[in-house]
């Protein structure tokens, strides 16, 4: 009988069983108050399966962060408000990454982003379509967008910070985010807010004898070759910007509703409007061909040389939520949820200055700046019904959710086609869709061994899972036959199959992000059932204990089983210790399987036409590639809770290693020595003409990391300044790769190499300190808040290059005045004092030499691993309205 059998027969003889009370899974039906939420007293239902548990009683750290804490800052994106009020909890806010400006990484406990499981009412959340492929935190992960969710329709935000995949499946290896929804009958409320950047940001500009004497971009040096040793444009040595932008509007309601005297249904809305930052450099190259006679051209002195969009990208977007609940007969209830969203953004790759090999002057004689312009669409639907059986409180549902992901390209061209290309292109897109089904139930089992019943839950998840890559319009991605010159930049040194086609071949497709081609196309699915069984009782009046046992079978990679062992050993009233050890996994999502595209990346400054290759096509393959085994990891935890008065304090280390962890490799064949470059680089061109390298996903490192998380809570009152509300908390975490490097088989280079490898280890804060004080006095409030980021290391492609960001404080200041009983008016700062990563030297001491460092083109000054983002201070008001 296999693993999965045996579970299903414990489980049958289970729920067969009678004879006592049952004990269901509370339904999120009361809000809890704002200090509710933030004392271990909260009630929460994340981690335990046994009603009435609070947080300070539970055996796995639980933060519980209400609606109004949520509120309390200019930004509406959950991502971010989780960020300031979790220090394990980081929001880096990268640019110039394509889709991933769009959608974008958080990360809990230094993990990837997909190593956090996602619920919303307790129940699996769909995933984004998007996988993110670029050179920021989060590479290679596919992940929940929780920007999907608006704060309007949030209640309670549950974090579990432990692993919990024997509790709940795949991916709870850092820690489970459950968001709980309004369950409101009655009342409501609109809330308008609108704020922007007012900020003043200074960096250092190239000189220029290092532009000259260095490789740019495009198949081209900095300067051409003969040009004047003195340029006739401005030579400033640092500029400094003072920038007003990224103006923020959202308007935002909900509003309970009584069906009939049983249930409830609850709407929530919200439109935002999101306008771009820009926080780039000056463009210090020679953008123009020269002109006869080797002179610049007088273009050079009056063109734009902040010439990117690095910041923050516009979005337009539209999101409405219900949940609803109603009591029927014997006891039972109807639950059900929907939603939908529609995310318009725009953001910019890298711009292509006008003598650049990709540019064609009589479009653009000035350049351009390709914008990326996706479309998201997010929707779900989940209905299901608790009754009770007996002795049993059962739960049966389904959730259904879907996210796709559309390109346009836009102000860009395709270098193939030749001077009647078009601008604007259809680059296609893809889809990504999950159900999910649960049935089980709770109970309790009273004994004469324990000193309390033992609460048994058992049941069953099945989920299918389709993901779908669409083409885009031909010209998007083929290649129209332009060449270049011979003799011209770019092909200077002609091979003699280029002499004999006239010319040299140029990328095919949209500048940028060439669209998805026929050949990309892919319709895939999977299904996973899994079985499970958990248990949790008190041994003695002091001591909990709880047990989970999990079987999962996946049709594309097999079955696995996970455990956990928790406990919780109460001392005294004042003082607790709590841990346990599990083993987790995560399966590696269809979207790591199947996702391939080309792209344009940035290396060292130069670009290269990237593939990611499936790992089941054969040219991966002959690189290293292998068939995806789920990670597999182990957590161990162990913590303490102290309570004195109405102050507690929580100290929860805990440490988590993992195996085979999915990541996608190095961009083969533009890393190692030139000869292994020019291996893969010729294997990958006589397959695809105009490709400079490739990658694909791979079961590449194992990981340990290490951690401890720190939180003090007291809130104090004074007989005439008010109430005050303080919190100090503290999170300090390293990773470490443990496994050796991997080496691909063609031509000997490393398959995840020393950059990629800094990112886990040094690309997130390995400290982080938040303090926080909030303060109320009869109609005034005041929230002070202080977020303290770690240092972090932006790696170069040598030892030399590598850049660290300096610790950074962060201070937000917000105040509240009650202007009726109904109104409520806010006005605030967010990173008051205007702080920005330090920008990219122009140089650096290490090398002594011409290098232009990370900042190749002087017009991208910031990194993109700064764990706060480059834009500056944000000022807001907000005007809310209850009833």
């Amino acid at each position: 009988m296999t693993r999965p059998a045996l579970l299903a027969l414990a489980i049958t003889s289970a729920l067969a069983a009678g004879g006592v009370h049952a004990q269901p899974t509370p339904a999120p039906t009361t809000p809890t108050t704002a200090d509710d939420a933030r004392v271990l007293d909260a009630v929460v239902v994340t981690g335990t399966r046994v009603a009435g548990r609070s947080a300070a009683e539970t055996v796995a750290p639980v933060d519980a962060i209400s609606v109004e804490q949520l509120a309390r800052s200019g930004s509406p994106e959950i991502n971010q408000a989780l960020s300031v009020a979790l220090p394990s909890f980081n929001f880096p806010r990268p640019g110039l990454a394509d889709g991933t400006d769009t959608v974008r990484p958080a990360a809990l406990r230094g993990l990837a982003p997909d190593q956090t499981l996602v619920l919303l009412n307790g129940k699996r959340r769909h995933s984004a379509a998007l996988v993110n492929v670029n050179a920021t935190v989060g590479r290679g992960s596919s992940a929940v967008d929780l920007n999907t969710i608006p704060t309007a329709a949030v209640r309670t935000i549950e974090v579990l910070r432990d692993g919990a995949s024997a509790q709940y499946g795949s991916d709870a290896i850092a820690g489970v985010i459950n968001v709980l929804l309004r369950a409101d009958r009655d009342g409501g409320g609109v809330t308008v807010t609108y704020g922007r950047r007012e900020s003043e940001y200074t960096v250092p500009v190239t000189p220029f004898s290092i532009i000259s004497a260095a490789t740019g971009v495009g198949g081209v040096g900095g300067v051409q070759a003969g040009a004047p040793a003195t340029p006739n444009w401005a030579q400033p040595t640092e500029v400094t910007r003072d920038v007003s932008d990224g103006a923020v509007q959202t308007i935002s309601a909900w509003r309970g509703l009584s069906l009939g005297d049983f249930g409830f249904l609850t709407v929530s809305a919200e439109l935002r409007d999101q306008e771009r930052t820009e926080r780039d450099g000056y463009d210090n190259r020679q953008l123009y061909a020269l002109l006869p006679g080797n002179l610049y051209d007088p273009r050079e002195a009056t063109i734009d040389r902040f010439n990117a969009w690095y910041g923050e990208p516009e979005v337009q977007q539209k999101t409405l939520f219900a949940n609803a609940g109603i009591d029927l007969a014997g006891g039972a209830e109807l639950y059900g949820w929907a939603s939908w969203q529609d995310r318009d953004a725009r953001s910019a790759g890298f711009f292509r200055f006008p003598r650049d090999t990709r540019n064609i002057t009589s479009i653009y004689p000035d350049g351009f700046l390709p914008i990326i312009a996706p479309e998201v669409i997010d929707a779900s639907a989940a209905g299901g019904i608790r009754w009770s059986w007996g002795d049993w409180a059962m739960d049966s549902s389904i959730v259904w959710g879907m996210n796709e992901m559309a390109f346009t390209i836009e102000n860009t061209l395709n270098r193939s086609i030749g001077p009647s290309s078009q601008t604007v292109f259809n680059a296609g897109g893809f889809d990504y869709a999950q159900t999910v089904f649960n049935f089980g139930g709770t109970r309790s089992v009273p004994n004469e061994v324990f000193a309390s019943d033992v609460f048994l839950a058992a049941g069953l998840e099945a989920r299918t899972e389709r993901y779908r890559i669409h083409a885009g319009e031909p010209d998007s991605w083929r290649n129209g036959g332009a060449l270049l010159p011979i003799g011209t930049a770019g092909c200077t040194a002609p091979t003699p199959a280029q002499v004999a086609a006239g010319g040299c071949a140029t990328a095919p497709g949209a500048q940028v992000f060439p669209g998805f081609r026929p050949a990309n196309e892919v319709d895939a699915d999977r299904n996973a059932i899994g079985l499970y069984i958990d248990l949790e009782a008190n041994v003695t009046e002091q001591w909990l204990a709880s047990a989970a046992l999990r079987v999962e079978n996946y049709s594309d990679f097999g079955e696995n089983v996970t455990g956990k062992i928790a406990s919780r050993f109460e001392v005294n009233d004042s003082f607790a210790v709590r841990g346990s050890i599990q083993n987790g996994f995560r399966a590696p999502s269809p979207q790591q399987q199947f996702f391939t595209a080309v792209s344009t990346n940035f290396v060292g400054g130069v670009p290269f036409e990237i593939r990611t290759f499936p790992v089941a096509d054969p040219t991966a393959q002959a690189l290293g590639a292998r068939p995806l085994e789920a990670e597999k990891s182990v957590n161990i935890s162990l913590g303490t809770v102290f309570t004195f008065g109405n102050a507690s304090l929580t100290i929860d280390a805990y440490r988590i290693d993992i195996e085979d962890r999915i990541v996608l490799s190095e961009n083969l064949g533009t890393i190692g020595t030139a000869a292994q470059q020019a291996t893969v680089r010729n294997f990958l061109v006589a397959r695809e003409p105009g490709l400079g390298g490739g990658r694909f996903f791979l079961n590449g490192v194992d990981t340990e990391t290490q951690g401890i998380d720190i939180i003090l809570t007291t809130p104090f009152e004074t007989e005439r300044a008010g109430l005050f509300d303080l919190t100090l908390s503290a999170n300090f975490n390293q990773t470490e790769i443990t496994s050796p490097i991997l080496i691909e088989p063609l031509a000997g280079s490393e398959l995840f190499g020393r950059v990629n490898r800094l990112v886990f280890e040094e690309g997130s804060p390995k400290d982080k300190y938040i303090a926080s004080l909030d303060w109320s006095l009869g109609r005034l409030g005041a929230t002070l808040r202080a977020t303290r980021y770690g240092e972090v290391l932006t790696p170069g492609t040598s030892p030399s290059l590598d850049f660290v960001l300096s610790p950074k404080v962060l201070v937000d200041l917000e105040g509240r005045v009650t202007l009726a009983e109904q109104f409520e008016l806010a006005i605030g700062a967010e990173n008051l004092t205007d702080e920005y990563p330090d920008p990219f030297p122009v140089a650096l001491p290490a090398s002594g030499s011409v290098s232009r460092t990370l900042n190749g083109t002087g017009n991208t000054p910031f990194s993109n691993f700064s764990p706060f983002g480059r834009s500056g201070r944000f000022i807001y008001a907000r005007l809310s309205y209850s009833f």
